[in-house]
C-alpha cells in the first residue's frame, strides 16, 4: 500500500513539472474596448463651455506707450514671475530693496523671495494658534510684512534658495497652502492648540513643498547666515522705509491701520496724507531716483494685460472727476479692493501726462508685448492705487505733519 502511494506521488510530481514548463511576463495591457466605450461617452456628454468675455476698454486709434525704452528708469532687476502663487506681496517688495541696495550702495544683490514667503507663513500660523483660529491665514500680505520677516529673520540670496524642488521652474502653492489650511482648520475643530507642534507641523510641509532654508551658505566667497547676510550685506535699515494712504475715513496725517484681509495681523504704520500729497510723493520719488511699492486694485475695465496699459475709461469717471471722495468711495463699497502689490521702476511724460513703468511679478503681465511690465497712467494709480512703500528721504516732510 505504501509503496503504491510513493509510485503514485512521484507519478504526481512528474507530471506536475511537465505542467511547470509553462513561463510568463509581464505584458502591458490596456482594454481598448472599455476605453473607446469611456472616450465616446465623454464625447456624448461633453457640454461645451462658452468662452467668458471680459468688458475692457477699446484702445484702439489712442496714442499708448509701446515699450518700457520710453521710460526714464530707475535701476531694476528684470521681472521674474510669482508662478500660480499669491505672493505678489513679496516679489514687489523684495524687488523695490534690490533697487533701493543698489540705489545706496550701487550694488547688485539678487534676494530670495521665498525665504521670505517660507516665514511669513510661519508666523501667519504663530498668530492663528494664538488668536485661537481668528486670523486670516490666506497667500496674501503686505509690503510691511517684507520688513517685518528681515527684521526678525534676515535675508539670503536668491541663489542660495529659491523654493523651487528638483527640476520645478514654476511657483505653485496652490496644494502647499491648501493643505496648511486644512491642518490648521482640524487644529482648531480638535482645539490643539500646541503652539510648538503646529508650527512643527506647518514647517515640515513648507520644508516638503519649498524645501528647508539653509542656516548658513556661500556669497561672494564668505559664509553668511540670513542675519549676517542681512545686516552686513543689504546693509538695509528697515525703519527707513515707510507706506503711505490716502483715506478721508482715516486721520490726517497720523499713523493708522489698513483695513483689509492682507494686513493680516492688523499692522497700524500706515501714514495717512491728502491725495495731492501722495501723488507728489510719487513723482518725486521718480525724478529723484527713488523707486517706489505700490499695492492696489488690478481688477477694472481699464486694466488691459493684452495692451501692457491701466489707465480709467472716461465711461467709469472723468478724469477732472478723480478725487479724494471718489477714491474714498470706492475703497469704502469695495470696488476698489487690495489685489496686487508692484513695483514702479519708471516715469515718462508723453503730452502733458504722466505714465509709469510697473514691474509685475503676477501672470497678467506676461501676457502683452512688455513680459512682466505695465504702463500705468497716473489716474489710474490716483484712484486705485492705496499704498505706497518709500525711503524716508521722500517723506521726510510730510512726517513732520505728524499729530
Amino acid at each position: 500500500m505504501k509503496q503504491l502511494i510513493t509510485i503514485t506521488s512521484i507519478l504526481f510530481l512528474f507530471n506536475l513539472a511537465l505542467i511547470a514548463q509553462d513561463k510568463a511576463k509581464m505584458v502591458d495591457y490596456t482594454n481598448t474596448f472599455i476605453e473607446k466605450v469611456e472616450k465616446d461617452y465623454a464625447e456624448f456628454t461633453k457640454k461645451e463651455e462658452p468662452k467668458k468675455k471680459r468688458f475692457w476698454l477699446d484702445v484702439s486709434g489712442k496714442d499708448l506707450p509701446k515699450s518700457k525704452d520710453e521710460f526714464d528708469q530707475i535701476w531694476h532687476f528684470p521681472s521674474i514671475s510669482q508662478g500660480y502663487t499669491g505672493t505678489c506681496w513679496s516679489f514687489s517688495t523684495v524687488s523695490f530693496l534690490e533697487s533701493e541696495i543698489y540705489r545706496i550702495q550701487k550694488k547688485q544683490v539678487d534676494l530670495s523671495e521665498l525665504f521670505i514667503v517660507y516665514w511669513e507663513y510661519v508666523e501667519k500660523a504663530r498668530e492663528y494658534v494664538r488668536t485661537r483660529g481668528e486670523s486670516i491665514f490666506e497667500e496674501g500680505s503686505q509690503s510691511q510684512a517684507v520688513l517685518r520677516m528681515l527684521e526678525w529673520y534676515g535675508a539670503m540670496p536668491a541663489a542660495a534658495y529659491d523654493g523651487f524642488q528638483e527640476g520645478q521652474t514654476c511657483h505653485n502653492h496652490e496644494g502647499m497652502h491648501g493643505e496648511m489650511k486644512h491642518f490648521l482648520e482640524t487644529v482648531k475643530r480638535d482645539g490643539a492648540w500646541n503652539e510648538d507642534w503646529v508650527l512643527a507641523t506647518i514647517r515640515s510641509i513648507l520644508d516638503r513643498h519649498l524645501n528647508t532654508p539653509p542656516e548658513e551658505f556661500e556669497f561672494e566667497g564668505k559664509t553668511y547666515t540670513p542675519k549676517t547676510f542681512f545686516k552686513d550685506v543689504t546693509q538695509l535699515n528697515t525703519k527707513d522705509y515707510f507706506d503711505i494712504i490716502s483715506l478721508l475715513e482715516k486721520p490726517l496725517y497720523a499713523f493708522s491701520s489698513y483695513d483689509v484681509p492682507d494686513n493680516w495681523w492688523k499692522g497700524d504704520d500706515y501714514y495717512n496724507v491728502t491725495l495731492d500729497e501722495f501723488m507728489d510723493t510719487l513723482r518725486r520719488s521718480m525724478k529723484a531716483g527713488y523707486s517706489i511699492c505700490l499695492g492696489g486694485d488690478v481688477s477694472e475695465s481699464g486694466y488691459l494685460p493684452l495692451s501692457d496699459v491701466a489707465m480709467v475709461p472716461s465711461y467709469d469717471i472723468p478724469s477732472s472727476h478723480i478725487d479724494a471722495y471718489a477714491r474714498q468711495f470706492r475703497f469704502g463699497n469695495k470696488s476698489t479692493t487690495d489685489d496686487h502689490g508692484i513695483h514702479c521702476v519708471g516715469m515718462a511724460n508723453r503730452k502733458g501726462e504722466n505714465w509709469y513703468l510697473i514691474k509685475d511679478s503676477g501672470s497678467g503681465s506676461r501676457n502683452g508685448n512688455e513680459e512682466g511690465y505695465y504702463f500705468y497712467h497716473e489716474d489710474y494709480i490716483k484712484l486705485k492705487m492705496m499704498n505706497i512703500m518709500v525711503h524716508r528721504d521722500m517723506v521726510k516732510d510730510l512726517l513732520k505733519k505728524s499729530n
